[in-house]
């Protein structure tokens, strides 16, 4: 666990318990979530103008095959390349076909589908950290130790608890791993690192799930969208400020 053991560099956005949809103080997890990246889409919607197509779901089970995945799309723009006009070369990426299988599992912990919007996994959330974590930078690189140490320890966690790997759990089974490293500062000492691990994860992909035009319906944000007329509020609003 010793790839885990860094600082958390800002990643620390803890939002309470995985379990389900239920509410931490008044407030359940999805919710949370689309508070936090309402702000986050209204700066990130360029980048996603950018982005060619939508990437594909991943695999049910984990392929056998260990050789890097070679993805050639992207960048959409962000922190490592804030130009969306001319963006830079793209770079190969580094996660492996089985380590991205796991992300994508622990994608629709964080995020599942329910009702009305699509999961995680299925707007390729785990492609984005794949992207995130390959990017050229000492900042990656760091995220990149994290994400390859953290998804290692979940599969040795998996298979002590439960003798399987992780992307082969029940959801129950899944949802006992991660409320346990879903909140860093009560998590036992045994959990820290996992728990930075998950939040990492767990930022990474909320940014990319709301950048998505799923994301961005789920949580209501209509931006971005031509609008063919013009119509003044509803005259009770506007008697109610006064205009």
């Amino acid at each position: 666990m010793t790839q885990l053991d860094e600082d958390d560099g800002g990643t620390a956005m803890d939002a309470g318990a995985t379990s389900g949809e239920g509410a931490v103080n008044g407030v359940n997890r999805r919710d949370a979530l689309k508070a936090i990246a309402s702000a986050a889409a209204i700066t990130m919607i360029g980048a996603e103008a950018s982005a060619q197509g939508t990437p594909k779901p991943a695999a049910a089970t984990a392929p056998a095959a260990q050789a890097p995945v070679q993805i050639t799309r992207g960048p959409r723009g962000d922190a490592w390349d804030p130009d969306l006009i001319h963006p830079k070369s793209d770079w190969p990426r580094k996660l492996t076909a089985s380590e991205l299988a796991t992300l994508a599992a622990l994608c629709d912990v964080i995020i599942p589908a329910d009702a009305k919007s699509p999961s995680a996994s299925s707007q390729g959330a785990h492609h984005y950290i794949n992207e995130h974590v390959s990017a050229p930078g000492a900042g990656y690189e760091r995220d990149l130790v994290r994400v390859r140490g953290g998804v290692s320890w979940l599969n040795v966690e998996s298979e002590r608890r439960f003798a399987k790997t992780f992307v082969k759990l029940s959801a129950s089974q899944k949802t006992t791993i991660c409320d346990d490293i879903c909140y860093a500062p009560k998590a036992k000492e045994e959990f820290k690192a996992g728990a930075r691990f998950f939040s990492l994860v767990r930022n990474l992909t909320a940014t990319a799930y709301y950048t998505t035009d799923a994301g961005m319906k789920d949580v209501g944000y209509v931006g971005n969208v031509a609008s063919m007329k013009w119509e003044l509020p509803p005259k009770a609003v506007l008697d109610k400020l006064g205009l």
